[in-house]
């Protein structure tokens, strides 16, 4: 059942990692909060309040700091995404994750995947998740320690999606970064386009980050990417560029994870930082 108006506004963040992901790898990575503001906040959108979790450097910053939206997995806003939020904080962004998922209920506490899917992820309408992420930035606006003159985003698998899409909306952003971020598949009334048909509507350049050996995203469907980006007219499309990890599969940046793969993560981190860089989100 989709939560009322007055249980959207009532939700907060859930602590800890998504149940669907237990056991959690040795490898997961825990960054602390010395130095930051890291906290839950409400953002204020048409249908409520929405839950999101925001980091940035205190110690009387005279500048305003780039803005970083950082958008979430399937399994939402958990304890890998606010230590996302925390290391990029450490780099010198304001970051924030808002709870795309949460009129469709938390993602955090379904504990099997396929239900996951089912029930909240594949309910999400696409035009919702980018109205909420409109919302984001608005509230972000208001904040005296963010700059989103300086509009930067990232996003991981089902968030890498939805960071292609909402690069064709927002025309603020600056650049952006998709890790692993399926651009083609299956449409319905609530998702009624991928990045494939997009491209001509860019308006900031993306990185894709992949890996070779995903089994849920062909290289098939990359080189139809780079063809379409090649053949747009769209500037911001011809800037576009992919780097894909021969050995590496998917969620290979999430630490927490088997598919970890810590040498591919750390130059994907280091590319995202200089793609961010490039192109004024510094």
């Amino acid at each position: 059942m989709i939560p009322s108006r007055r249980d959207v506004m009532k939700h907060s963040l859930s602590t800890g990692f998504a149940l669907a992901v237990s056991p959690i790898a040795e490898t997961a990575l825990a960054t602390n909060a010395q130095g930051l503001e890291a906290s839950e906040v409400k953002i204020a959108t048409s249908a409520g309040e929405i839950p999101a979790y925001r980091a940035f450097l205190t110690g009387g910053a005279k500048h305003k700091l780039p803005l970083l939206l950082v958008v979430h997995e399937i399994f939402g806003v958990h304890e890998h995404i606010k230590d996302l939020c925390r290391r990029f904080a450490k780099q010198g962004y304001f970051a924030i994750a808002p709870d795309l998922f949460v009129r469709q209920g938390d993602a955090s506490k379904v504990t099997d995947v396929k239900q996951l899917v089912q029930d909240i992820v594949s309910k999400a309408p696409d035009e919702q998740v980018l109205s909420d992420l409109d919302a984001t930035v608005t509230w972000a606006s208001q904040q005296p320690h963010a700059d989103v003159g300086r509009l930067g985003m990232t996003g991981f698998c089902w968030g890498g999606r939805i960071t292609w899409l909402y690069a064709a909306r927002q025309p603020a952003l600056k650049a952006a970064v998709a890790w692993y971020g399926k651009v083609i598949g299956d449409k319905d009334a609530l998702h009624p386009k991928h990045p494939l048909d997009i491209v001509a509507d860019l308006k900031a350049p993306v990185l894709g980050l992949y890996g070779g050996q995903d089994q849920g995203i062909s290289q098939d469907s990359l080189e139809q990417m780079k063809s379409a980006l090649k053949a747009s007219a769209s500037p911001a499309a011809k800037q576009c560029e992919f780097h894909v990890y021969p050995d590496a599969g998917h969620a290979f940046a999430a630490d927490y994870r088997p598919s970890y793969r810590k040498a591919d993560a750390e130059d994907g981190f280091l590319r995202l930082r200089a793609w961010l860089k490039a192109h004024g989100v510094a």
